[in-house]
């Protein structure tokens, strides 16, 4: 998914070779991104439909180069919209006809198991087609076990709470395989994120960074070197290793142009700093951030990832008392909503919910707690139809969560104890909810469920480089059992 040195090749094969079918057919299909939240504009997408048309005049020679021809052409052929939802369904019936036809070809395979993520629904619990395109995709490693796209795309199909597992030693042997390449090095990283194995997350996007910075995009600092950020970034933060955390903040918030403008960018560049004062629960800090840094990035494209920062302001706002400025902030978040609905009902929906997330802890700091309890209920109930994007490697901080510490502080012990419990379904070893889980326990009465918690917790952070008073209180009370 090197998309733009992808393209730049084929490009180059079409200056040596003008008659090469198949590098008109390269660029066609490096303009489409499946599983990426960035439709071509009108500029790429005319590009795509002109490199298909003249592929399709020089591609006669087999039938092979003439079905995946077709393949992409079914991309093309529907026209730009709005949304490519109707883009990315003709794309999945196009190559499960080559598919079918070449059985046997395993690039076949590959991009029939793409198209097939392409049109998933994060929705669907069952996921029935991220299941297929997982299943898809072995067959290619039963015939080849070095085969990078395969890895790939197992890890995107697996990249679920549930089905984490299944992608763990594809997860492990993907860094072998394309020791070079950012996104195959960061790849494994969403399989550990989701089982919660820190170090191993840390490890690979430190490598992910580095070779990022070696395979700039162009002229710009590659959008995988920012996406390696962020992931260090949280992987740390889940293990209390705050110094490093901070370090990867302030070399964020040191970024400037030329950055290549992508979601996965403004992404980070919005959540870096707002989970590190989020996560260690800085509420002065996060009311104060600033939104659209660096001043100079294209922020007008990016609403949903703009609406971090708001809702960090918010929610520091709101848990200090600053009601004028929670109210602007929360405002600013139904404005950032409804720009993002033009493009995105998932991301308009995450909006949504930090939006419902941030509103509950203002009506809940006005005194008004049943009022914010059914707010921050219906936050979380709405983040459990949704799942995480690729993008990001958990939510800056879940509404579940937040709904567990809510009840916290109503002192509804026992309530709050199977809010964090769910919370660490979806996210597994995360310190706040391992911490929540545990202090609820405790003052429910039930020791030995929060002595399992507090065990947890110690075991996943770096202690002696912990400052945290969640860790004191969770070796102090190991101590006294």
């Amino acid at each position: 998914m090197t998309y733009v040195k992808a393209r730049s090749t084929f490009e180059a094969v079409i200056e040596k070779d003008p008659d090469c079918a198949m590098a008109y057919w390269g660029v066609a299909m490096s303009i489409v991104h499946p599983l990426w939240s960035d439709p071509p504009n009108e500029e790429n997408f005319a590009k795509g439909q002109a490199m298909v048309e003249k592929a399709k005049v020089k591609g006669t020679k087999t039938q092979r180069e003439v079905a995946y021809i077709q393949a992409i052409n079914s991309y093309y052929a529907q026209g730009r919209k709005e949304k490519e939802t109707d883009n990315l369904i003709a794309f999945e019936q196009g190559w499960a006809k080559v598919h079918d036809a070449f059985p046997s070809d395993p690039e076949a395979t590959a991009f029939y198991a793409l198209s097939l993520l392409g049109t998933a629904s994060p929705a669907d619990k069952n996921y029935v087609k991220q299941k297929k395109a997982g299943e898809t995709a072995a067959t290619i490693l039963a015939k080849n076990p070095m085969h990078p796209g395969a890895h790939h795309y197992i890890i995107h199909a697996y990249d679920y709470p549930e089905l984490a597992e299944k992608a763990l030693d594809v997860a492990r042997s993907y860094g072998e395989i394309a020791p070079s390449i950012p996104h195959a090095l960061h790849m494994p990283t969403h399989i550990f994120t989701r089982l919660g194995l820190w170090d191993e997350s840390i490890a690979m996007n430190i490598r992910s960074a580095a070779a990022a910075k070696l395979n700039p995009a162009g002229d710009k600092i590659s959008l995988h070197y920012l996406h390696a950020l962020d992931y260090m970034a949280y992987s740390y933060l889940q293990k209390a290793q705050d110094k490093k955390a901070l370090a990867v903040v302030e070399e964020t918030l040191a970024l400037s142009d030329p950055l290549q403008p992508h979601a996965a960018s403004a992404y980070t560049l919005a959540a870096v700093p707002a989970r590190y004062v989020l996560e260690r629960q800085q509420w002065e800090e996060a009311a104060k951030l600033e939104p659209r840094q660096p001043a100079s990035y294209p922020w007008d494209k990016f609403p949903a990832m703009e609406a971090v920062t708001h809702f960090a302001i918010a929610l520091g706002a709101a848990q200090t008392g600053d009601e004028q400025k929670a109210e602007k902030a929360i405002a600013k978040l139904g404005e950032l909503k409804a720009q993002t609905e033009k493009s995105s009902a998932y991301w308009a929906k995450q909006v949504e919910i930090q939006r419902l997330s941030a509103l509950a802890w203002l009506q809940f700091n006005q005194g008004e707690h049943n009022q914010a309890l059914l707010t921050m209920q219906s936050a979380a109930d709405l983040e459990a139809t949704t799942e995480k994007h690729p993008v990001t490697p958990g939510e800056v901080l879940p509404a579940r969560e937040l709904l567990g510490d809510m009840l916290l502080e109503m002192e509804k012990y026992q309530q709050a104890t199977v809010q964090y419990e769910a919370a660490l379904n979806r996210s597994k070893n995360r310190f706040n909810s391992l911490y929540g889980a545990a202090k609820s326990a405790e003052l429910a009465g039930d020791k030995d469920k929060a002595k399992q918690y507090y065990q947890m917790l110690v075991d996943i952070a770096e202690v002696e480089e912990a400052d945290r008073p969640q860790l004191q209180q969770a070796t102090t009370f190991l101590a006294s059992k």
